[in-house]
């Protein structure tokens, strides 16, 4: 881009280096004859090059002709000794169409090889065939692919998966831009990040920890960070629901597509509660950059502050972060917002939803799977725990469940159409079963007086196959026999 003088940003350096060196004789013209020794006078001065800032000396001629094109161009005599633009800039006259062409297929095949070893390989393509043309020097390699956007990518393991294809054919396809939310938990983001500080555990143990981090988009709020042992589906959803319980019920959450995020509690957790989980494309980092920067804040800073302490605990972690985060991360003026994230959570307009009480969150995030029920005992078996069936549900074979597969003690029975609870399921208890005692079974269906029977006792479908067998006019197609007693026989003395 031009500026006001015509001068690129590339050549504005040395544009107004020469106008300094020009400018006295400009604002001076020198007397008729005097030209010659005033341009003497300046080729013996010392100058700072406007590059290297290394001294340097110019010559008569040299400092001549840049005074008679300043002087001839009134109107801008420093866009005039800007450097002349190189016909062939932007051109790669030592690569051929052929070598641009096998360069670009080889970045293709390995994007994640350095420039050095783009060059190294082509050349071995030249050597192979040497109709490519004359091999290119590593600088020309290097300056062509910068100039058409061939940046080394991190390298895949061998054989890429789908998930691998479809995001480089993302990132190759589709330009990439930053967003926000307008509003106050519109939507949050959700990742788990290990650490670079290990802990010491009671049983003598070092662990890494994982950190769960809970961010407003709109806010970059910190909706709650607590580091756990391992990044499992239960800490998920033990920090997210206390996420939940501070600031309420977001509108979406966007989250990767690890295990802890696609476990069916979390997934059906969160579909209850009326929030849509949109997750990120795999391994796209860049669609949650905001989490990123984020992870920097906490090892740049908090982790650092800490590098120090020995004996480090788990819980004294999450005292230090919980502080950190309050104290200076929500209180601290972010560079984009150019506020602290507390003071435009609290200012800007709030889209977010009341929380529930913690049992329903706790009942929310469960998952519900489908079970047999044994008809000898009235039970159903789920992760090797066999629970007790009401004797009213008896009569259905299938039933839903809803429970955490990190809590047992909490399953429940479910409609399996609109997914309301009907009752909650005990774990058998065969000892107390052993005392003999047992209940009425409940009735399935409350059932009227039963009918009077018939005077003959026969039941009407019958009484209605022999009124048509009578109406074909055959008559009974059988030999009768022994239609009286049998006669009594006499038993031998």
């Amino acid at each position: 881009m031009s500026n006001e003088l015509g001068v690129s940003g590339g050549d504005e350096r040395w544009a107004h280096f020469r106008f300094g060196v020009i400018g006295p004789l400009l604002a001076a013209p020198p007397d008729e004859g005097a030209l010659k020794a005033e341009l003497e006078r300046l080729a013996g001065k010392s100058w700072r090059h406007p590059v290297t800032q290394q001294w340097v000396r110019f010559g008569v001629s040299t400092i001549e002709r840049w005074y008679y094109r300043a002087l001839r161009s009134p109107k801008n005599p420093v866009g005039v000794l800007a450097r002349k633009v190189r016909e062939d800039r932007g051109s790669h006259p030592s690569l051929s169409a052929d070598l641009c062409a096998a360069l670009e297929a080889q970045y293709r095949q390995h994007p994640g090889w350095s420039y050095r070893l783009q060059a190294d390989n082509l050349a071995a393509l030249i050597a192979k065939d040497p109709k490519l043309g004359p091999r290119p020097s590593y600088e020309s390699v290097r300056r062509f692919m910068q100039a058409h956007g061939l940046f080394k990518r991190p390298r895949r393991g061998r054989g890429p998966s789908a998930g691998v294809e479809a995001a480089e054919q993302r990132f190759e396809a589709l330009e990439i831009r930053s967003y926000q939310s307008a509003y106050v938990n519109a939507l949050w983001h959700l990742d788990f990040h290990g650490g670079s500080l290990k802990v010491l555990l009671a049983d003598g143990q070092w662990v890494t920890p994982q950190l769960l981090g809970v961010l407003d988009d709109r806010s970059r709020l910190c909706c709650h960070a607590q580091w756990y042992l391992a990044a499992t589906a239960q800490n998920l959803v033990h920090g997210l629901c206390q996420a939940f319980e501070k600031r309420g019920l977001p509108r979406a959450l966007m989250s990767d597509n690890g295990s802890a995020m696609i476990a069916a509690e979390t997934v059906q957790g969160l579909a209850r509660l009326g929030i849509v989980h949109e997750k990120t494309l795999p391994y796209s980092p860049y669609q949650n950059g905001k989490q990123e920067s984020f992870w920097g804040q906490v090892e740049g800073r908090l982790l650092a502050m800490l590098e120090d302490c020995r004996d480090l605990t788990l819980g004294q972690l999450n005292e230090a972060t919980l502080a950190w985060v309050e104290q200076e991360c929500h209180r601290k003026v972010h560079s984009e917002l150019g506020q602290p994230p507390l003071a435009c959570y609290v200012e800007a307009k709030d889209v977010g939803r009341p929380c529930p009480p913690s049992a329903e969150l706790r009942l929310a995030f469960t998952a519900a799977e489908s079970r047999a029920q044994r008809r000898s005992d009235g039970t159903l078996s789920v992760e090797g725990v066999r629970f007790e069936v009401p004797s009213r549900y008896r009569h259905l074979r299938r039933l839903t469940v809803r429970f955490a597969f990190w809590d047992l003690s909490q399953l429940y029975l479910a409609d399996p159409r609109s997914g309301q609870v009907l009752c909650r399921l005990y774990p058998q208890d065969k000892q107390r079963n052993a005392d003999g005692q047992r209940r009425r079974k409940e009735p399935r269906v409350e059932l009227g007086p039963a009918p009077a029977p018939t005077p003959d006792g026969m039941a009407p479908l019958l009484r209605q196959l022999l009124a048509r067998y009578a109406a074909t006019g055959l008559p009974p197609a059988y030999l009768p026999k022994d239609e009286t007693s049998p006669p009594q026989t006499q038993e031998a003395p």
